[in-house]
């Protein structure tokens, strides 16, 4: 495995440092209140980074995502480009990949996803003979962004729909994330995909890419506490002297690396084409259980100025356990990948599963 990045890798994960370095800015996403920031959306497609994520794959993605979630910059970027751009590219038709990616690229549709991610997807509702969809989804982040939410259904297929078929109503979540309650009453959907192995496909993506979202607010949270403990001083010395700063900030880099790390490699697997649904649950399971315990030291770190609501550092928090609750529950991420082994245990042995 080689995780560095190529020349279009780079170049488009600088690219995004800066666009968000730039726009995302402490009183512009205090100014979006708890909806999208549209300007910037508009100034990511203009530059093309949803478009590039074609080419770039699911680890250039990963790369763009951390230097989003270092700004918490709120936008519909992650969802549209694992649900909608790589979704499409890898398991739509000829004719859906030439009618949908245009508008996907340019950022005028934009897709959501009603992903669990962990549990049956048959608990949301059920698709009908006439290929229309029934069901009830609570929440949905970016959905009162989105043109669109894929959709899975009890057997595990994949439904594209349009929200002007459906009923979308907003929802407030810990995070930002323009989220809304998802209601379909035989709302017609279009399949995308053969089945149960697009689902499996695009979960295990979802995972990955969140997991980078994750490992970026991971940094942030951690560099604005560094910042901090350099420069507020108590009894005449810097906090970043203190051997319990230290020692906690060093734990909260090494969470930080394991997060980036294993998104690294369930992206690239992914990318090359081998199975990756291990990899994807060890890096959901390392944003979850690691990302938990960065946003909660980094806000620490701060000491009183952490508790201040309107500091830069209690986003990254908030966004901390939006992530940890959207990726799973640590145990849950476990329990599966636990019996994910056991099946390939099974399967090595020649044994039912």
């Amino acid at each position: 495995m080689d995780f560095t990045p190529t020349e279009e890798q780079a170049a488009a994960q600088e690219l995004a440092a800066r666009i968000f370095g730039d726009l995302a800015t402490p009183d512009r996403l205090a100014a979006a209140g708890t909806g999208t920031d549209a300007e910037l959306w508009k100034a990511l497609c203009a530059a093309g980074l949803p478009a590039a994520v074609e080419e770039i794959g699911l680890l250039g993605l990963v790369l763009l995502l951390e230097e989003q979630g270092r700004t918490t910059a709120q936008t519909p970027f992650a969802a549209s480009c694992v649900y909608g751009i790589l979704a499409v590219a890898r398991h739509g038709t000829d004719e859906q990949r030439a009618r949908l990616l245009p508008a996907l690229r340019d950022g005028s549709a934009v897709v959501a996803g009603a992903f669990p991610a962990s549990g049956d997807p048959g608990e949301r509702g059920g698709i009908g003979a006439d290929g229309r969809l029934t069901g009830e989804v609570p929440w949905v982040p970016w959905l009162r962004d989105a043109t669109h939410v894929l959709v899975p259904d009890e057997e595990r297929a994949l439904w594209l729909i349009r929200t002007a078929d459906a009923v979308v109503e907003p929802v407030e979540l810990t995070a930002p994330w323009s989220a809304g309650r998802l209601l379909l009453d035989s709302a017609p959907g279009e399949r995308l995909g053969t089945g149960p192995e697009a689902y499996d496909d695009v979960l295990a993506a979802a995972r990955t890419a969140f997991a980078g979202l994750q490992a970026g607010v991971c940094a942030g949270s951690l560099a604005r506490a560094v910042d901090h403990a350099n420069t507020r001083e108590q009894f005449g010395r810097p906090l970043a002297t203190r051997q319990g700063v230290q020692l906690r900030a060093a734990d909260a880099h090494m969470d930080t690396e394991a997060i980036r790390v294993t998104a690294y490699e369930a992206a690239w697997r992914h990318d090359a084409g081998l199975p990756c649904a291990g990899q994807a649950l060890t890096a959901a399971w390392w944003a979850a259980e690691a990302g938990k315990r960065v946003v909660h030291a980094g806000q620490h770190l701060h000491g009183g100025t952490g508790a201040d609501l309107d500091h830069p550092v209690h986003r990254h928090f908030l966004w901390g356990r939006q992530l940890d609750a959207y990726l799973g529950r640590g145990a849950e991420l476990l329990q599966e990948l636990g019996d994910l082994l056991a099946d390939d245990v099974h399967l090595a042995n020649g044994e039912p599963s």
